[in-house]
């Protein structure tokens, strides 16, 4: 029999004869917090030009419409011309800071029961920030993306209601039919060659649709797989089979089932939507040296903001309610 020393660092849970009970814990945290939503993940990232970054968006091409028409022996032309506005988004910035002290990281390396926690929590300060992030890419509450009243992003929502295009879908009309018509006015534009590529919706409202569909048609909608593997449920419309994308963030009033909710859906076209970053499209770690609290010191820090292109003719808001 081999003796060993060994140093008992906690208060003991049971002390007897032949017997001394310590705490000890599993070296596996579990966490299953969420981190990111699919939404940041497909819109598109680019470079900003500049604080604002400026782009220009064109709302009609040179058209002479009837007047084109014209004696063929004698031509007079009309004079046309292209339509563009020019826009711009300001760039905002998501920081946060995470500490360690000097102590508390020696005492962990000694004890050598939570070796990884330094980098854990290190992990997790970035992904609080892309939780931040992707939480106000739908709802950040800027009101305006040319005189910013807030430091925070002018959400997807906004932009989208700025727009104008907005449907309700009161009780008890079908929400499958008030989405396929949504769609099918989008891609009926004269003006715009519109396809719309998703739809995404509180977990809650895809529900009502997946219970509507069975109920009334006895139908299970298919499944596909979208980004990072995540597979959901498809809807046939005049765009094709758009996915039906559940996103936590997208919160909605009242109690399912009470017919007081109201619950909003977004048809996108995430082509025109974009996240225009600074310096990288994630999260940059920078750290600062050791002050008199002996403590180091890292703060993520990222710098963009969201834009909807084509926000009034591109995007719908489908509002269903009474439910």
């Amino acid at each position: 029999m081999n003796a060993t020393f060994a140093d008992i660092h906690a208060a003991a849970d049971y002390i007897g004869p032949g017997a001394i009970e310590v705490p000890l814990y599993q070296t596996e945290i579990f966490d299953i917090c969420r981190r990111s939503s699919p939404f940041g993940q497909r819109i598109k990232q680019v470079p900003a030009t500049g604080h604002p970054s400026r782009f220009f968006e064109q709302t009609a091409i040179p058209n002479p419409g009837t007047a084109g028409f014209v004696n063929p022996r004698s031509i007079v032309p009309t004079v046309v011309s292209p339509t563009r506005i020019e826009l711009s988004v300001p760039l905002k910035a998501i920081v946060s800071q995470i500490n360690y002290n000097l102590f508390d990281i020696e005492l962990g390396d000694q004890q050598k029961q939570f070796a990884y926690l330094q980098a854990k929590d290190l992990v997790d300060t970035v992904s609080g920030v892309l939780v931040t992030h992707d939480i106000a890419l739908w709802n950040g509450n800027d009101t305006s993306l040319s005189t910013p009243t807030t430091t925070q992003y002018m959400g997807a929502i906004a932009q989208i209601v700025a727009g104008g295009q907005t449907l309700s879908i009161p009780a008890p009309n079908s929400i499958v039919n008030g989405l396929k018509t949504a769609v099918a006015e989008m891609c009926a534009s004269s003006g715009f060659y519109v396809r719309p590529t998703a739809i995404y919706a509180n977990p809650m409202l895809l529900d009502l649709i997946d219970q509507e569909m069975k109920a009334e048609f006895n139908v299970v909608l298919n499944t596909d797989v979208i980004t990072g593997g995540i597979r959901v449920k498809m809807l046939s419309t005049q765009a094709g089979d758009l996915p039906l994308i559940p996103d936590w963030s997208l919160g909605y009033t009242g109690t399912v089932g009470s017919g007081s909710a109201s619950l909003p859906a977004y048809i996108v076209t995430e082509d025109l939507i974009e996240y225009h970053w600074l310096g990288d499209p994630a999260p940059r770690i920078f750290q600062l040296g050791l002050p008199n609290s002996m403590t180091y010191q890292y703060v993520a820090v990222k710098f963009g903001a969201p834009v909807v292109k084509g926000a009034s003719f591109a995007h719908y808001q489908v509002l269903v309610t009474g439910r």
